[in-house]
């Protein structure tokens, strides 16, 4: 059984990760969204937070194209991707490719994932034309400042996002 790990920080879950997870359950026997915890890095949501819109995002797009994701688990780690994947029978690590700049970065990480780990292949997919320009961040800052991103994330994922800000403006009035 070979299983496909997906990391991010998924700060938040957006439709073009759905799609990368959902079109490489289509390629494996498993697939894992594979949160990763960063100290280093200030996220927006808790841990707990982005798990919760994690799955709920994962559910809501399975119903919505009328996709099976039974094949999808939802997991989380510390430490190095290259360390956390031998869990898993077969591993080969899931990454998402927008645009040119995104392959240097992530041929690197895949090099480098290599290097730690000599078992583990890296496979990039392409991102769909119609997520290309889509990150988590662009979305935290479209969200930030009241414009439209109802499309880009599933309905509870726009939810937290609006209450977040919403939120924080109330506080900051």
């Amino acid at each position: 059984m070979t299983t496909a790990i997906y990391p991010g920080s998924y700060d938040p879950v957006t439709y073009g990760h759905l799609n990368i997870t959902f079109r490489a359950a289509s390629l494996f026997d498993k697939v894992v969204l594979a949160l990763a915890i960063n100290s280093n890095k200030k996220c927006l949501f808790s841990l707990e937070e982005r798990l919760d819109m994690i799955k709920s995002g994962v559910a809501h797009y399975a119903k919505e194209k009328n996709l099976n994701g039974t094949n999808i688990e939802v997991a989380q780690f510390d430490g190095l991707l290259a360390n956390f994947v031998t869990k898993f029978e077969k591993p080969v690590i899931i990454r998402g490719l927008r645009a040119v700049t995104d392959f240097e970065f992530e041929y690197q990480m895949a090099l480098m994932n290599r290097y730690q780990n000599y078992q583990v292949d890296t496979m990039f997919l392409i991102a769909s034309l119609r997520y290309s320009f889509l990150s988590s961040s662009i979305i935290k800052e479209i969200a930030r400042h009241n414009g439209d991103y109802k499309k880009l994330v599933p309905p509870y994922v726009y939810d937290r996002l609006w209450e977040k800000f919403n939120n924080q403006t109330k506080l900051n009035a």
